[in-house]
């Protein structure tokens, strides 16, 4: 073999591990974050499972008692109305989310005049903090309040009741104002998926007839199908971690009536100080947000094959 053809060899081998190898800059953008998620989001998670397992009360060395913790939850009363109340916030919340921002990211997809000062109205409550949002709401449910005024101009004055004080409303009147906050951003991602849609598809279906239930039956719902992943994902974490807006309201009462898996957690750690059986709930939590995800994900991959 002569030396230009070991020189064209070697030149050839040099550039195949070149084009196999990982530039440091990407391994950096890679592994620096995964670095920081393992120290700060994946450590503390596995250090929660293993409370979960123990008694403990932050101070003393933590005791283990294997599942007790859980044992104790199915003859919790509490625990019991907290899962129910769950139940009902993530059925509420999550379905009038999805219809209401789905019906206004309908009605507002169209670019025309004014359209966008409806599209920040709506969008505007999501950039308060959920303990502003509470103080108003607060303010809102107050006696003669706005909500009350409201009731009484339209003649519905005998609604009028003692929203957060009432065990029979707590709940639903602090589903309304997490209402008002979500569906903006629910709305905004669904503008995002709707611009995706290639017009080219309604235009085809009007050809054939399609009424305008049919085009957004048969047309857009199919299109938005990466879309509602997302949505299902973002309404599932947010209902399963809602704290702020109901501690702020009601701190879970009264008499426990809006009481929430994440409130019975945090005053179960921070005010009896059962933090192995407060670690036992978020474990609850975690398991209740990754079989409704997965299941819905299992369900569209299998429709999709």
């Amino acid at each position: 073999m002569t030396a230009t053809a070991v020189e064209v060899k070697t030149r050839r081998r040099s550039a195949k591990r070149r084009s196999l190898g990982v530039s440091p800059l990407i391994l950096v953008f890679v592994f620096v974050p995964f670095a920081v998620e393992a120290v700060w989001v994946f450590w503390p998670a596995l250090q929660g499972f293993w409370l979960s397992l123990t008694n403990w009360d932050g101070l003393s060395a933590p005791t283990f008692v294997g599942l007790g913790n859980f044992r104790e939850m199915v003859s919790d009363p509490i625990f019991r109305t907290a899962l129910k109340n769950t139940a009902i916030w993530l059925v509420l919340f999550g379905g009038l989310s999805v219809a209401g921002g789905f019906g206004m990211a309908l009605l507002l997809q169209k670019e025309r005049r004014g359209v966008g000062i409806y599209r920040a109205a709506l969008f505007t409550p999501v950039v308060f903090s959920l303990v502003v949002t509470a103080l108003i709401w607060r303010v809102f449910y107050q006696p003669d309040g706005l909500v009350d005024s409201v009731l009484r101009g339209i003649g519905l004055g005998d609604l009028i009741r003692p929203w957060l004080a009432d065990p029979d409303t707590a709940l639903y009147a602090v589903i309304v104002p997490a209402l008002w906050r979500q569906i903006g951003y629910v709305m905004v991602l669904y503008l995002a998926g709707l611009k995706a849609v290639d017009p080219a598809l309604y235009e085809a279906a009007r050809v054939d007839g399609a009424s305008a239930w049919q085009r957004t039956r048969y047309v857009t719902i199919p299109q938005l199908k990466g879309v509602n992943s997302v949505v299902l994902s973002v309404i599932v974490i947010d209902s399963l971690r809602s704290f702020d807006i109901v501690w702020s309201m009601t701190k879970g009462g009264p008499y426990h009536s809006s009481e929430l898996l994440s409130t019975y957690m945090y005053s179960t750690a921070f005010q009896s100080t059962q933090l192995g059986y407060a670690s036992a709930i978020a474990v609850v939590i975690f398991l209740l947000a990754l079989a409704v995800i997965l299941g819905y994900l299992i369900r569209a991959f299998r429709e999709e094959t």
